[in-house]
């Protein structure tokens, strides 16, 4: 047998790789081998034979090695990294949004018909009274509420679609249930995440409607409710708040992770531009307000009842209540326009800026 030596030639010289026989003199001619193909794409230079070079060209940004590693993590690690990432965008996007969650919250519990007027009038005398930073008062309770609330939705939400089956490695997963999974796995992270930082959301919207020095911090707030009232009273409007965040959450996370699966398929794009992960966090929470806002009207009415000194006492009887003197529109969708406003911008920014900082933290591991 002939031993055929590794020799290193330009790549633009080369036709085809030299098959050496211990049989003929001749040259033999055949197609470059993929190995060989390759090291002329990467490099310019060609190896005869399969066996390509070593690489001397320093470290190279593979184009699936990022990918292959965000599949490759643990469960722990996916745990702890969702926490991180889903904290940081509930903050970020209830920062953002908190002056109209305020104005709409005060709309939500009276019975003033909601026009932009109105709502132009009651930042002004907010900023009045309280100064710019009345805008965001509530804004503390509603951070040690949402950093929680965030880091345990969607890290719930990833655990629950593995515990349905759906593919969380891959971003397309073409399996006939995956829609009635996308939206279940959105359903029970709203339930597990709303269930376990209920008191706090209650306490917000106490201290959203109450002037400066009445309920100062979550402390003032908890004391007040323990002293008048009873430990039922921190999970009161928690039915309805359930029943709203079942949709809600389901729509949610339904749409948005739909939204991205044909994005991919339609486009090949596997990995989505962090302006295509906003656009389509938007679109969810316009979605997902619509349809569960009749029911946060109700919540709402509950929650801040012993600050309003109004009777809203049951899901049914505070539903009656509201249509008998407020009516549909009037009652069940007050400040639904604001919310597609500040809901859209609020869910964009969480989806988006969940991803940018989980996949962040999981490429540096």
């Amino acid at each position: 047998m002939v031993d055929v030596a590794y020799t290193t030639i330009p790549a633009h010289n080369i036709t085809s790789s030299t098959n050496i026989s211990p049989f003929s003199s001749s040259v033999a001619r055949r197609p470059p081998s993929p190995s060989a193909l390759s090291v002329i794409s990467s490099h310019g230079t060609a190896t005869m034979g399969d066996k390509p070079s070593e690489d001397i060209s320093g470290p190279q940004e593979p184009s699936g090695a990022q990918e292959i590693k965000l599949t490759e993590i643990s469960n722990t690690t996916r745990v702890w990294t969702g926490l991180v990432a889903g904290a940081v965008a509930g903050a970020i996007a209830k920062t953002a949004i908190a002056p109209l969650d305020r104005t709409k919250i005060n709309f939500q519990i009276h019975r003033e018909p909601y026009s932009v007027r109105g709502v132009v009038k009651f930042l002004q005398e907010t900023i009045y009274k309280e100064g710019i930073v009345g805008l965001w008062r509530g804004n503390s309770a509603t951070m040690a509420r949402i950093v929680p609330y965030g880091a345990i939705q969607f890290t719930s939400h990833e655990q629950w679609k593995r515990v349905l089956g759906l593919n969380v490695t891959s971003p397309i997963d073409h399996s006939e249930d995956a829609h009635i999974k996308r939206f279940l796995a959105g359903s029970l992270a709203g339930v597990t995440s709303q269930s376990l930082t209920y008191p706090l959301d209650l306490a917000r919207a106490r201290m959203a409607v109450t002037s400066k020095g009445e309920l100062n911090s979550l402390r003032s707030v908890f004391r007040v409710m323990w002293q008048q009232e009873s430990i039922l009273a921190f999970y009161r409007g928690y039915l309805p708040t359930l029943l709203g965040v079942i949709p809600y959450a389901g729509l949610s996370f339904f749409t948005y992770d739909t939204l991205k699966h044909h994005y991919r398929v339609w486009l090949g794009d596997e990995k989505p531009s962090q302006l295509i992960n906003l656009a389509c966090g938007a679109i969810a929470g316009a979605i997902a307000q619509t349809g569960s806002y009749p029911l946060d009207i109700v919540r709402r009415r509950m929650q801040t009842a012993a600050v309003t000194g109004e009777h809203y006492d049951t899901i049914i009887g505070s539903l009656s209540k509201i249509y008998r003197e407020e009516g549909i529109r009037g009652g069940f969708f007050k400040g639904l326009s604001m919310n597609w406003v500040k809901g859209p911008i609020a869910v964009g920014i969480g989806f988006a800026s969940n991803e940018f900082v989980r996949d962040h933290l999981r490429r540096v591991l």
